[in-house]
Formats: structure tokens, sequence, C-alpha cells
């Protein structure tokens, strides 16, 4: 059973950084592409990043510069670094399987809530 853990979110000022970080299980998460999907109040969910098996990142165009995306295969985690935070990064961000993926998982999902506010 795939199991998605996230953490590192919290209350940050704009022009902060938080790191958050996914602890995987359930599946043999070195071959796997791996993303960050993000959901505001209101809001859809919307891609953040990808990186892939071979650690190839990609980034939205919202974020691109200031997030970095990361994986240990030793430790089966995926960490997002993310580096002058703004008030639209407010929103909990979920880590799911996959490259561009752009939906949250159905069942489960806790995702860490990060809230940029002065």
């Amino acid at each position: 059973q795939v199991q998605l853990v996230e953490s590192g979110g919290g209350l940050v000022q704009p022009g902060g950084s938080l790191r958050l970080s996914c602890a995987a299980s359930g599946f043999i998460f070195k071959v796997n592409d791996m993303s960050w999907v993000r959901q505001a109040p209101g809001k859809g969910p919307e891609w953040v990043s990808s990186i892939t098996d071979r650690d190839t990142t990609y980034y939205a165009d919202s974020v691109k510069g200031r997030f970095t995306m990361s994986r240990d295969n030793a430790k089966n985690l995926v960490y997002l670094q993310m580096n002058n935070l703004k008030p639209e990064d407010t929103a909990v961000y979920y880590c799911e399987l996959g490259r561009f993926t752009t939906s949250v998982r159905p069942e489960g999902a806790q995702g860490t809530q990060v809230t940029v506010s002065s």
C-alpha cells in the first residue's frame, strides 16, 4: 500500500524559507518519479515540481528559482526547499507519485500546511 507522509510546513513571513519532507513507503521508491502538488483555499490542486528517477527536476513558473526539489533514495525521502516565500505560496502541500502530477490522491492525503503571512 502506497504511503506518503508530508511534514515541515508552518507559518513563515514573506521572504522566509521552509523545507518540506515526504516519507514514502509501500512501493519501489527509487524507480518512481515524484511530484509536489499544492492546493490553496478555494482553489484546485496545482502542480509545483517534479523529480525523475534520474534526478531531473521540473518546476512551475511560479516557483522557478525559489524552490528546489530533491530526493534521497536511500531513505525514501523527497524534499522541497522553499526560499523567498510569498503570500501566494500559502497552501496545503502534498507529495504524489508521478511526473507533472496535477491531482491529490483521494484517500489518506494529509499534506502539510504552509502559511506565508506577516
